[in-house]
């Protein structure tokens, strides 16, 4: 199946390069560009692609507000955040509106394309040491948990508690089964009930929501 990509970015240099490295690939094809995220909402509505390329920094409306806007209209769109730099708070805050993961501009086209294909497959970039860093460095914006977040900690069983930690360390499905000794479609049904009780959207959220609950130690 092919991956449908909608690529938003305002500098044209940007969006060029990444459409020629995409549709090379055989089972990638971008289907449309959008030059700020008010634009990047029409066509997501219109195009319905399976991953948009986000950048973050967009006149008329920004990459988070954007994404935000995306998610609550398509609650199974996904988002891959772009940025020049990893520490960027504003890519946080893109995880946190619903993107599924983030990507660093300078990536290679190997990077590029695994990375829009792991999060049209439902994952989450959470693979990368650099992704728990700055989830782990922003989580540290609030020195306490939410309230919201403690609540909702106390519907979860032992076993999905386990499994939360574990999301947010970065770990896949088969990880996680291999560490906990289990079936991966154990994990797969301990992920999605974890999402309905948190009302989480995906892995990516529900990282987030660990750390600042605090269920993850940042550092």
């Amino acid at each position: 199946m092919t991956i449908r990509v909608l690529i938003v970015d305002d500098q044209v240099m940007v969006r060029e390069g990444f459409s020629v490295l995409l549709n090379a690939m055989p089972d990638i094809e971008v289907v449309g560009e959008a030059v700020n995220g008010r634009e990047a909402v029409t066509q997501v509505a219109a195009l319905h692609p399976d991953v948009v390329l986000m950048d973050i920094r967009m006149p008329e409306l920004n990459g988070i507000e954007a994404t935000r806007e995306i998610v609550a209209a398509d609650a199974a769109a996904k988002v891959l955040v772009l940025t020049t730099f990893d520490l960027d708070e504003y890519v946080y805050q893109a995880l946190r509106a619903g993107a599924s993961g983030f990507l660093l501009k300078d990536a290679s086209a190997r990077q590029l394309a695994d990375g829009v294909r792991v999060v049209a497959s439902g994952e989450a970039l959470l693979a990368p040491t650099v992704t728990r860093r700055l989830i782990t460095e922003f989580s540290k914006l609030s020195e306490t948990p939410r309230p919201p977040a403690l609540a909702r900690i106390g519907d979860l069983t032992e076993r999905e508690t386990e499994v939360l930690v574990l999301i947010a360390q970065g770990l896949s499905n088969a990880e996680i089964a291999e560490h906990l000794v289990v079936a991966e479609s154990t994990i797969k049904t301990h992920v999605s009930r974890i999402l309905v009780k948190l009302g989480l959207r995906d892995r990516t959220q529900a990282a987030v929501f660990a750390y600042e609950a605090r269920l993850v130690t940042p550092g």
